[in-house]
């Protein structure tokens, strides 16, 4: 998958002769300051030899722009003799005429309107599937070819999580249909404390059997195991991405590649005279921005508990004036609207996230482009990471844990109690959550990402489709009869460069949310599987598309990217070496403390049937857990909390260990409390362990790699010697 199946485009060349495209509006009134600085600009270019078409189409001025020979030949020389990057003379960077032409001095003339738009020029004119990745580096640059590449082998190593998944979920389902914890609860007739204070009526545990099934089928056995693999899978993804990656860029002859040493020569070959860029640094800067991403944070997380307050609301108000439609699932309909709800406010706050993050890396001295790249880096993915996930952190470990008890609930605004989980856990809300929110994001997104430019495109086809029909006779032209230096007509120019013009503009951070998108997906595979085991396959259904969908979109649908050279990921491998420590934490947390796999081990243990050892043999060991998990509120406090006036069935019960006479915990509760953080330490210990001998005993290159390096090296010297 990471070299293979990836729909690629292939170019049949045309005898193009610029490289990139100015486009402005057409200025009648030459007295305008506009037109001035446009002219001034372009005659600027004429200057250092830039050779610059200017075609006129009704109200747009399109500038065809081609860098004379001598500046690439000044330019490969000086990366020739560069200590950072092997030279390849097969590779015609564009990246270096980017930087010649999109000066500081153009960005400021296109936010003043005086050129409305630049781009590369797309090459494509005909389809061919290709299966190497060397196709996505020859035409967009290492850059995007190393996207390709690692969402490919992201893809291939999701195959053995996705098929364990399946296993585990249908383990599940045999688990539950066995059990005798769903026996108890669909069989029950338990009455259970009213949901609210006012107006509710005490319920049925049995009514909550559908509700105890889709627990079983995620909080079992097979999660624990499950979680630690994929603890240790996200370690050994890692390490093999940095074998399969160093194979490549040794192919590539990038490996010393140094974004900092090309700019410098870039900076050079536009101007012999030039002055580095100094690095700065500010602490009041830095402190300054560190509040505001401070009070950013705060501002998301504030909005999480706008859904926790909406959610307390509605389970009052359907536990009050229940509807026929929803029976007794009136606690499922609200972790349904809550999860709809959350996603609303991901769609709304990741606009604001991105413009946030903008304006404080505005605020910052930086030297250059890719540092300027790194920390907007940073700072989107925090707050995504919080916008995403912080309610999953209150459904996995703050949910049911401060509610209170009878006659002493927590209440909001001294109003509305807060939820309770499930006398079988509180799991199958984390899992609600979970679905609801990736497969929307995985859906809509791919969706709008495709379909969006699709019909843009679609819409503005129709002049293109004339210009087509009248300069077809050029394409007609055998490509083998063309020599270096030919041009198209000028009908023909126009075509190619209205067709690039009417397509989907992208900016240099085009290839950062494609990169956010897959890394938040990845969040989501490693930080919450122990409550859904089948992530990891709804991840692969949807990359397969995505890594296809991606390839047409950026061929067919956008504007082309200006190819760049790297040698890696960038920030984003730190960034998902953090997430992989950080699902060694939750996954602990959510087994230790979330599920009620350590409750159920003490039940079994300690306090079940076969906790003596003399139960018969055909036993089941967890016969009673959940009745022992049931504590019964007393009939005074129960009248005094609930002001029932009549017909109060005694032994109403509520799901905690707690003593029925005042309320204090019971000595289980100490000892389950003690077995959740005794496991959650020994559990990520165990992972952490396993992760550095993982990490340890794969090297992060192939020797192969290694010693061409080393091969490669020695030729260059010798080359100099002689």
């Amino acid at each position: 998958m990471s070299d293979l199946g990836v729909l690629f485009f292939v170019t049949q060349h045309t005898p193009l002769s610029y490289d990139y495209v100015l486009v402005a509006k057409t200025i009648n009134n030459q007295e305008r300051e506009s037109f001035r600085k446009q002219t001034e600009y372009i005659e600027e270019l004429k200057k250092k030899n830039f050779k610059v078409t200017k075609i006129i189409d009704d109200n747009l001025v399109f500038y065809g722009i081609q860098a004379p020979k001598e500046i690439f030949e000044k330019y490969r020389y000086l990366l020739k003799v560069s200590d950072a990057c092997n030279w390849n003379p097969e590779y015609f960077c564009y990246y270096s005429l980017y930087l010649l032409i999109c000066t500081e001095n153009l960005r400021e003339l296109i936010k003043m309107k005086v050129f409305e738009t630049k781009f590369c020029l797309h090459e494509v004119k005909c389809f061919v599937c290709l299966f190497l990745i060397l196709g996505f580096k020859n035409y967009f640059g290492e850059k995007v070819a190393l996207y390709f590449l690692w969402l490919g082998w992201y893809t291939f190593l999701l195959i053995p999580p996705a098929i364990i998944g399946i296993i585990i979920f249908l383990y599940g389902i045999s688990y539950y249909k066995h059990s005798p914890l769903l026996n108890e609860v669909c069989n029950s007739n338990t009455t259970m404390c009213p949901l609210c204070d006012n107006g509710c009526k005490e319920w049925q545990l049995n009514d909550t059997c559908i509700y105890t099934k889709v627990t079983l089928l995620f909080d079992n056995e097979g999660t624990v195991f499950f979680a630690m693999f994929m603890a240790i899978w996200a370690t050994l993804f890692l390490e093999f991405w940095k074998r399969h990656r160093a194979t490549y860029v040794c192919e590539w002859k990038v490996s010393d590649w140094s974004e900092e040493e090309e700019e410098l020569i870039l900076e050079l070959v536009n101007d012999v005279n030039c002055e580095p860029k100094k690095f700065k640094h500010s602490y009041w800067t830095s402190s300054l921005i560190f509040i505001c991403l401070t009070i950013m944070i705060l501002v998301i997380i504030s909005l999480t508990s706008a859904v926790v307050v909406f959610r307390v609301i509605a389970a009052d108000f359907l536990a009050k004036y229940k509807l026929k439609s929803l029976g007794n699932h009136s606690n499922i309909s609200v972790m349904v609207l809550g999860g709809f709800l959350h996603y609303f406010i991901i769609t709304i706050m990741t606009r604001v996230n991105w413009i946030v993050a903008r304006k404080l890396c505005d605020m910052e001295e930086i030297r250059s482009f890719a540092s300027t790249e790194k920390s907007f880096t940073v700072k989107m993915f925090t707050f995504q990471f919080f916008t995403y996930f912080t309610s999953l952190f209150y459904a996995a470990f703050i949910l049911g844990r401060i509610n209170g008890r009878p006659g002493n609930y927590v209440k909001i605004a001294g109003r509305w109690r807060l939820e309770e989980c499930h006398p079988t856990g509180c799991l199958t809300d984390l899992f609600i959550q979970m679905t609801i929110i990736m497969v929307l994001k995985q859906t809509i997104s791919n969706v709008f990402e495709f379909t969006g430019p699709w019909l843009c495109r679609l819409w503005k086809g129709k002049r293109t489709q004339k210009l087509q029909r009248k300069c077809a006779h050029c394409y007609l032209k055998d490509d083998s009869d063309t020599k270096d230096g030919d041009e198209l007509c000028e009908n023909c120019k126009l075509r190619d460069w209205l067709s690039n013009y009417r397509l989907n503009d992208v900016d240099s951070f085009s290839l950062f949310r494609e990169f956010l998108e897959m890394v938040i997906q990845f969040s989501f595979t490693t930080l919450f599987v122990a409550a859904f085991p089948l992530a990891p396959l709804l991840a692969f259904i949807n990359n397969v598309i995505e890594i296809r969908l991606d390839a047409i979109k950026m061929v067919t649908l956008e504007r082309r990217m200006v190819p760049k050279k790297t040698n890696n990921i960038g920030v984003w491998l730190d960034i998902l070496e953090a997430i992989g420590v950080l699902a060694v934490i939750v996954n602990g947390l959510v087994i230790g403390v979330s599920s009620d796999f350590i409750p159920r081990l003490v039940y079994r243990y300690h306090y079940g049937p076969c906790a003596q050892g003399t139960a018969a043999p055909d036993t089941d060991c967890m016969v009673g857990y959940i009745n022992n998990t049931l504590s019964t509120a007393p009939i005074f406090h129960v009248n005094e909390s609930y002001k029932y006036s009549e017909n109060i069935p005694p032994g109403e019960q509520y799901k905690d260990y707690r003593s029925e006479n005042d309320y204090s915990h019971t000595h289980q509760f100490w000892i389950i409390l003690a077995a959740r953080f005794a496991f959650v330490i020994l559990f990520e210990h165990v992972v952490v362990i396993c992760k550095f001998i993982a990490a340890w005993f794969i090297p992060s290159a192939p020797m192969e790699v290694k010693n061409c390096r080393l091969s490669d090296k020695l030729k260059r010297l010798k080359e100099e010697l002689q």
